[in-house]
């Protein structure tokens, strides 16, 4: 029978995953030669290690290693002695006998993977545990569990990802190889293209990683830009793109997207006083939109957690590179009993944070307060802006200076990598798209 087939009860007994012969390699190796202990510090650390005598070992030489000291049997027992270690770890003895453990030193790095395997498979062994402990845990609610779950199982795969250095040496081919493509696609960014070219040209795209906030008083189009923008990333550069709409059904998006991609008027849509050319138009934009990797997430009063939840599971399955949501106000915190700021700062802090884990761009729309009503907004003017200003990478507002009047401004108040700006826009009502000045026709 197969471990995967064994009932729970006949795996509790086994001995978690290590190779003791792999940790005592990589020690005697580090023992022998200094060079070895850079190598092996790319991939572990002395938690690593299966052995509790083996860590107390592996951190004394790294220890003695950063205050420049040469390790050797000698020092390293020493150094042990000294802390009232040496006993734990076997004595001078077993410290003496790693060195006779290597195969060959040149080969330390591997046995570094080997270690950081058994490590991060019983990682896993600890995180099914607990996994298994919250499920019977009745006073846990289970989207916390799949929270936690989700989240410990991330952090894993940053495993062995540690830092290290680089001098421009090995960096400048690289380099030079990014700027050569570069310059044989100049029309193209470094992040995912908005559609504005005037936007692209100050942030080259949005940016994995980044937090980006889209502001505006209420009935300015908000969503009418988020949806343009979407529809070109997903139409028209076949990028995947998720939309979380937390004030509007999937229905209304889609028919506000056939709106927006056929150029038919909303009102025409919603009133089915349509002519023959505006069905072939509507019929031609389905189209589009059939193929288009759009997906569209429809929670009213969705939670922090089931947003983060959905995210991971749209970014490992369907290859998400970019989230939408609209809008920050509407999410709801685990724990609504906390004070408002308190709870967007919560929620904006989640949101920059989920951007560095899955790397990719996150585009949430928010609400300004009503004193930048009939003026151009300031960062001042976000809602709980203090948490909002803070964690997000990119600020942009829009702005007009009548409601009814078409032109409007896309303010670049904020942008972490990057100039400020403003971006002319006109607003076409009928089919509530945006499209630079320079594009209406």
């Amino acid at each position: 029978m197969s471990d995967m087939a064994r009932p729970l009860s006949s795996l509790k007994d086994k001995v978690p995953p290590n190779n003791p012969e792999a940790e005592q390699a990589i020690l005697g190796a580090m023992l022998l030669e200094a060079d070895a202990i850079g190598a092996v510090l790319q991939y572990i650390r002395a938690e690593s290690f299966y052995s509790l005598a083996h860590q107390k070992i592996f951190q004394a030489i790294v220890d003695l290693n950063n205050t420049g000291q040469r390790v050797d049997l000698l020092v390293i027992s020493e150094h042990l002695r000294q802390e009232g270690l040496l006993d734990s770890v076997g004595g001078t003895a077993y410290i003496a006998s790693l060195t006779d453990r290597v195969p060959s030193t040149a080969n330390v790095a591997y046995y570094a993977k080997i270690v950081l395997d058994a490590a991060v498979r019983r990682s896993l062994l600890k995180v099914s545990h607990q996994i298994s402990a919250d499920v019977f845990d009745e006073t846990v609610p289970y989207s916390s569990v799949l929270e936690q779950a989700q989240k410990n199982i991330f952090e894993l795969t940053d495993a062995g990802q540690t830092a290290t250095y680089y001098t421009p040496r090995a960096i400048i081919p690289e380099a030079i190889e990014i700027i050569e493509a570069r310059s044989k696609h100049r029309d193209e960014f470094a992040g995912i293209p908005s559609g504005f070219e005037f936007l692209d040209s100050i942030t080259s795209g949005f940016q994995n990683s980044e937090l980006i906030i889209i502001g505006a008083r209420p009935s300015i189009g908000k969503t009418a830009l988020a949806l343009t923008i979407a529809d070109y990333i997903a139409v028209v550069k076949k990028i995947p793109v998720a939309f979380f709409s937390l004030e509007m059904s999937n229905m209304q998006l889609v028919l506000r997207l056939l709106s927006l991609e056929s150029r038919v008027s909303s009102s025409k849509i919603r009133s089915g006083n349509l002519r023959y050319a505006d069905f072939e138009k509507i019929q031609d934009a389905s189209g589009r939109l059939y193929e288009a990797p759009l997906y569209m997430v429809d929670m009213p009063n969705m939670k922090l957690l089931d947003l983060r939840s959905m995210a991971r599971q749209l970014c490992l399955q369907a290859g998400v590179k970019i989230i939408f949501i609209d809008y920050l106000g509407l999410i709801s915190s685990e724990n609504n009993l906390i004070p408002r700021h308190e709870r967007f700062a919560e929620i904006s802090q989640s949101l920059k944070s989920l951007a560095r884990e899955l790397n990719i761009p996150v585009v949430a729309l928010s609400q300004v307060g009503r004193d930048a009503e009939g003026t151009a907004p300031t960062l001042a003017n976000l809602r709980e802006s203090g948490a909002i200003e803070q964690d997000a990478d990119v600020v942009m507002f829009l702005h007009r200076a009548q409601r009814e009047n078409p032109d409007t401004e896309l303010i670049v108040a904020k942008q972490r990598n990057g100039p400020i700006a403003t971006v002319n826009l006109e607003f076409i009502s009928d089919c509530t798209r945006f499209v630079s000045k320079a594009q209406n026709q």
